[in-house]
């Protein structure tokens, strides 16, 4: 290989970790194969969402060489600017849908909880690792404040499946900075026993989602429609599935949502249990890898986020597939990197980037 060739390669895959890219292209080009078939054979939105990743992987790259002690930096700016997106988006946002999600900046609009999904941990860790040698109840307490402002704008949105999804990246943060399981016991029996307000508070579409998931079949051509056609795509597949581009369920148009949020039971039908297993064994390879990541990172802050950063991807998987299988309400959580959309590909990609980030710098951290 000519010289000046081996040093741009070496330039573009220098902060790169092979395994967890090499899982991550897998999974991509896995929900570029499902999305043709789920499109019915068209290559547009194909070529829409290659686009996606393109801007996805650069974003990831350009993230992977940013060293980790420069993400501190910017933790508290972020997460400031991101809390004032939010509450602009509640006084000046603009209704689409019946919720106020999105803020016109200049010529475009933004979505700021997207936003969020990275700062809120990105604050949360570089919290706990400035009071690192000095942590104490109030220390939690606060951070617990830190993670519910945002939260409690987001659910006022209402947007339901984003704002569990920061809660939990939020959480994450909190146990792995040695909550205790006491106070982590007492929580669950106090929001056990706050449910009755809590349901009084949730909206009428919220509460019917819930109740949906109980009996689906109350109201099989409205709120039940989804889960009961995904389940039957899901359990349609069999073993080996229906075969690439031949799920009834999928081309002869049962299955809503069947490019984003329900992309999950279009492989199911035409892929089986053989295709799952593969599907899920990638998705744990990818959490693997970003928890060993987290094990080997050399400060309280590189830890945190990252262990934060892998247990949400975790969960954005758990949710999307316990929603489409009919075991959790439907929330509008996408599959990730499987699921056709560029704003959640490019904040789960960030998120990998800053992975790769803390394992590549990791050695020049510690010497």
């Amino acid at each position: 290989m000519h010289p000046n060739i081996r040093r741009i390669a070496a330039f573009f895959t220098a902060h790169v970790d092979g395994l967890l890219f090499g899982a991550i292209l897998l999974l991509t080009g896995t929900g570029l194969i499902v999305l043709y078939s789920a499109a019915n054979g068209t290559f547009a939105r194909v070529s829409s969402q290659l686009g996606n990743v393109m801007v996805a992987f650069t974003v990831m790259w350009a993230f992977a060489n940013i060293p980790p002690h420069y993400l501190m930096r910017l933790a508290v700016p972020v997460y400031l600017i991101g809390l004032m997106l939010l509450v602009g988006v509640a006084l000046f946002g603009e209704v689409v849908n019946g919720a106020r999600r999105w803020l016109h900046v200049g010529v475009t609009r933004i979505q700021p909880s997207e936003l969020m999904r990275i700062a809120v941990p990105l604050m949360l860790a570089w919290y706990f690792d400035r009071y690192e040698s000095a942590l104490r109840l109030r220390n939690f307490v606060f951070a617990a404040l830190l993670l519910i402002v945002p939260v409690g704008l987001i659910v006022r949105q209402p947007d339901l499946g984003t704002a569990v999804l920061i809660f939990a990246s939020g959480g994450y943060v909190l146990f792995l900075a040695g909550l205790s399981w006491r106070v982590i016991v007492g929580m669950i029996v106090a929001g056990g026993a706050s449910l009755p307000l809590l349901w009084s508070v949730l909206h009428d579409y919220q509460r019917q989602r819930i109740l949906t998931l109980i009996d689906p079949t109350q109201d099989p051509l409205g709120t039940g429609y989804h889960t009961i056609q995904s389940t039957i795509a899901v359990g349609s597949g069999g073993l080996f599935g229906k075969g690439w581009l031949n799920g009834t369920q999928t081309h002869l148009d049962f299955i809503p949502e069947r490019t984003t949020d329900f992309i999950f039971a279009v492989f199911s039908e035409e892929f089986g249990l053989v295709g799952n297993s593969i599907l899920l064994f990638l998705f744990l390879l990818v959490i693997a890898r970003g928890m060993v990541i987290t094990a080997n990172a050399p400060t309280l802050f590189s830890r945190l986020l990252a262990g934060a950063i892998t247990l949400t991807f975790f969960t954005y998987a758990f949710v999307n597939m316990g929603m489409v299988s009919g075991i959790l309400p439907v929330v509008g959580v996408p599959l990730p990197l499987i699921s056709y959309g560029g704003t959640s590909l490019v904040t789960i990609c960030l998120g990998f980037g800053i992975l790769m980030s803390i394992q590549t710098h990791r050695k020049l951290v510690q010497t």
